[in-house]
Formats: C-alpha cells, structure tokens, sequence
C-alpha cells in the first residue's frame, strides 16, 4: 500500500512489455515501484489477437493474456499498481533530485526519487470506423508479429515509407499476394528498399490511392480502393490489413522538460535509457522509433530498472 508523504525510489509510468518489466527488475532490486497504468493498460498488445514471436510460448499466447501475466509477475514481487493517469509532471534537474507526478484528483502528486517513462507509442488511424471494430480481426500495425495468420492468403499494406515496403517484402514470403497502397505518386522509403520491392513478384503497387472503405462481418474480408488520380474505385478481397503510415510516441506530457527529436521519440544516452533529467529514464516504444517490438521494450524495461538502481547507489 502507498504511503502518503513517502518519497519513493521508482516510479513507472506506463504498463506494456517494458513498464512490467522494469517493475519486476526495479521490485527484485527492493526499489519497491509504483506503477501507473495509463490510459491502455497493458499497452499496444492487448489488441493482438495472438503473439507468436514472444520467447517461452512455444503454442503462441493472446496480448491481453500475456500483459495479464506480466501484471501478475509485478504484483507477485509487490509492485504497487495505480489504476489512473498521470495529467503532469514535474523533473528535477539536479542529480539526487526529487521528481513529482501528478494525477487528476486534488492535484495529488507523488514525489520520487527516480522515474521509469514507458507510455510508448501509438499508431496512426486511416480515420475509418471500420478499421477499429477490426483491429486484431484482420487489421493490424505489426506485419512481424501478425502476418503468420495470413500465410498463404492475399494482404494489403497501406503506406509508402520504409516500414510499409519493409512489412510488404516480409509479408512476400509468406503471403499468396501483397497489395500496397500508396497515397502519393512515389515511395517515400529509401532507394534501397524500393529496389528491393521492384523485384518482387507478388507485391502489387497502387500509387496515388487510398483506401475508402473496409469490409467485413466478423473479420476483415476486403477493402474497397480509390484511385485518386483517375477516380477508378476497386474492391480486393483480403485477409488482412497492416497499416504502416506510422506511429506518435505518447510524449506529450514531457515535451517542456526532456529532450525529444524531430518526431517526438524521447532521446536516451547511447547506450543506455538515460534522458538529459537526472533520475528520469526511458523505456520501450516510446524511445524506439526503429524496433517497435514486445521483446525489445522488455528489453529497454529490464535496462532502465538496472539504469535507475545504478543512479542511485551514487546519489
């Protein structure tokens, strides 16, 4: 139970691979965490239908079932977990500084010695209504972690940067046909990649299109095109839709305190989850424009828990 007026060692905000994981390390090291959910707790993957690239479940594991045990794990090891949202924070710039977060009710804050930021990221929506009631049902972000499900069968991507000719020379090796969707009248994605592309078969492009409407009753079974040049409209039946225009780190909250870069991602030392706060680390999506995995942010959680029981020993 949380003491009132207590300043704690460590306080994790966010509650996906990486926020549980640093829990159960800061935990095992008698950090004694605080964890505050957020506003999606467990984080992206509890909208994956079935994970099958985590390690240890060799029969593959639902989202919500695996950030379900991660949460279990925590508690199992005393974390404290905080079912709201921090609106603002507080960071100290000296080193043994007392950093502050603040929930909605009463401004009531918790004061701490050390803070573990791992809100993540969220990806961008085409802005359909359909594209939601099928997430995890045919539509999905991730061509790595979901594209087994579609082995055999025809997929779309729609994007035209480097993640979207990534996911579609992937998703060529193991789908019957790709389709990718691209709004503009050229890839944005490097040179490299486009080659790359260019000498796939079963990738076919459709340059200056959008996607106008999804279709579907229980699962995803097409989608209807739009070519916006010539105004042609067509339908092709799918089995699966990754939409790869890209992804907003949920950085907002410390966009006047910690340094981020051109697209909002939290800039860590080399190395390292440090951020230029002394005490305040960054783990998982949130400071991973490249990755983007559960493994990797359990990674980052388990650094910045070891990051942050390091700082303190020499404050």
């Amino acid at each position: 139970m949380l003491k009132k007026n207590k300043i704690m060692d460590c306080v994790i905000i966010g509650s996906g691979p990486a926020g549980y994981t640093a829990a159960i390390y800061a935990a095992r090291a008698d950090l004694h965490p605080v964890l505050f959910v957020g506003m999606q707790p467990g984080g992206q993957l509890t909208s994956t239908t079935k994970v099958d690239n985590y390690p240890g479940f060799y029969e593959g594991i639902s989202g919500n079932e695996l950030m379900e045990n991660c949460k279990k794990q925590a508690e199992r090891f005393n974390t404290i977990i905080i079912h709201k949202t921090i609106t603002k924070v507080y960071f100290s710039d000296k080193k043994g500084g007392i950093h502050r977060v603040y929930m909605k009710k009463n401004e009531e804050n918790i004061e701490s010695k050390g803070i573990i930021i791992a809100t993540g990221s969220s990806p961008k929506f085409l802005g359909l209504d359909e594209e939601k009631k099928f997430l995890g049902l045919g539509v999905s972000f991730c061509a790595t972690c979901d594209g087994f499900f579609h082995k055999g069968k025809d997929v779309a991507i729609i994007g035209g940067g480097d993640t979207a000719l990534e996911e579609a020379s992937f998703l060529s090796k193991i789908c019957r046909n790709v389709y990718l969707v691209v709004r503009k009248n050229y890839f944005r994605a490097s040179k490299a990649l486009q080659y790359r592309i260019s000498k796939i078969n079963n990738v076919n492009i459709f340059f200056c299109s959008q996607i106008t409407k999804i279709m579907g009753n229980d699962f995803l079974e097409g989608i209807q095109i739009l070519n916006t040049k010539n105004k042609i409209s067509r339908t092709i039946l799918i089995s699966g839709l990754f939409i790869a225009i890209g992804h907003s780190p949920n950085t907002k909250l410390f966009k006047n305190q910690l340094n981020l870069d051109e697209r909002g991602y939290i800039i860590v030392k080399k190395g390292s989850t440090s951020t230029n706060k002394p005490g305040v680390f960054a783990a998982g999506d949130v400071q991973d424009p490249t990755y983007r995995q559960a493994i990797t942010s359990a990674g980052t959680g388990c650094m910045a828990a070891l990051d942050l029981e390091k700082y303190l020993c020499f404050c």
